[in-house]
């Protein structure tokens, strides 16, 4: 690019990229959103969650050369939906946009959606779904159902009819997500979800058609994790905030665990072993399959890793012990209750207990 191309700030479009190990992809990027949005007045903002291949030492490095790129690096924080709002909030136009940073949104798209804000949308989504749209790029059977899966989920509650709510290419109008930010939950990987349920009912949502390109580089962050995520979020949104979406995670990570005990002693007990020996065996597995699934799924952005992933798991086996304790306990008391032909019952019901337990003493001593 040449510096008489450079048009002077303030923008008039704010390009929000919220990315993570994606060094190949941002000269490209910037080159692609040069070339899409000539004659406009547009910054770049991308939000890097410390990325450990220099994707923000790339960008900065470009910064040099470009006053319409910035980077915003996050030290000790990770997750999309925040990234997003800390971007956004660091940002100076009166118009924002979204997009991923692995250049499979198709940045051409960008000028019709500013030009349908400037005719009087509100928020503006790149729709796969809609005439003229395609997700051939979504590589994979898996993703595509993960990605199906999340829109029927989606619109079975949302109240705007939206084709595609698991988009994340989307723009909007500063001032509303302002409006809009006390609202929302902050956390997971789908914001624009997290925007529509928050906003009310006149808002007014435009849908623009875009195919999803192939990845270039880098790597997928779309996986079953999300998807938890994503429902997470939407429980939240149904409970309407009163409940802790930290708290709904771990509840239903709590949830699989109880399923992973019951199984276990269910395999233990047809092997043999005494209820209290199997009990005892489901107990060990369902903790340390909470633990592996909480670090993933429920304190993502404070995942441990290396020698803290240890210590964490010390901790998390030595303080959920005393709660197994309880467990084994209430399972047995209800197992003389019920009687020898509800082990499921005694089990999950111990299970339970133990999950109110390992929240509290996870969030304060685990993942501090």
């Amino acid at each position: 690019m040449t510096a008489s191309r450079l048009l002077p700030l303030p923008a008039e479009l704010s390009v929000i990229v919220p990315c993570y190990n994606e060094v190949a992809n941002v000269a490209p990027m910037v080159a692609a959103l040069d070339s899409a949005l000539e004659g406009r007045k547009w910054e770049v903002i991308f939000v890097d969650d410390s990325s450990p291949d220099g994707t923000a030492a790339e960008v900065s490095r470009i910064a040099r050369l470009d006053p319409r790129v910035r980077v915003l690096c996050r030290v000790g924080r990770r997750g999309l939906s925040s990234a997003v709002i800390e971007g956004i909030l660091s940002s100076s136009a009166p118009w924002v946009a979204v997009m991923d940073g692995d250049l499979q949104h198709d940045e051409s798209v960008l000028r019709t959606m500013l030009s349908e804000l400037q005719d009087g949308a509100d928020i503006v989504v790149a729709s796969r779904h809609v005439a003229g749209g395609d997700s051939a790029g979504l590589a994979g059977q898996w993703r595509h159902l993960l990605s199906d899966a999340g829109i029927k989920a989606a619109q079975a509650i949302m109240p705007h009819p939206l084709s595609d709510p698991m988009s994340g290419f989307f723009a909007m109008r500063r001032d509303l997500f302002e409006a809009l930010l006390p609202r929302l939950s902050g956390t997971g990987f789908k914001i624009l979800l997290d925007l529509v349920m928050s906003a009310p009912k006149s808002v007014r949502i435009v849908e623009v058609p875009f195919v999803f390109r192939p990845r270039l580089a880098g790597e997928s962050k779309l996986d079953v994790v999300v998807l938890l995520q994503f429902a997470t979020m939407l429980l939240d949104k149904l409970a309407h905030g009163w409940l802790p979406t930290r708290f709904m995670a771990f509840a239903l990570v709590g949830l699989i665990g109880v399923v992973v005990n019951v199984s276990v002693l269910n395999l233990a007990g047809a092997c043999g072993l005494s209820f209290s020996w199997a009990q005892l065996a489901g107990t060990a597995v369902a903790i340390l399959t909470n633990f592996l699934l909480n670090n993933r799924f429920t304190y993502h952005d404070r995942r441990l890793r290396g020698p803290k992933l240890w210590r964490g798991l010390v901790i998390f086996v030595t303080v959920c012990s005393l709660g197994a304790v309880a467990n084994i306990g209430i399972a047995r008391m209800m197992l003389g209750s019920a009687g020898h032909g509800h082990w499921d019952r005694s089990s999950a019901a111990g299970a339970v207990v133990g999950v109110v337990w390992n929240y509290a003493v996870s969030s304060t001593l685990v993942w501090r």
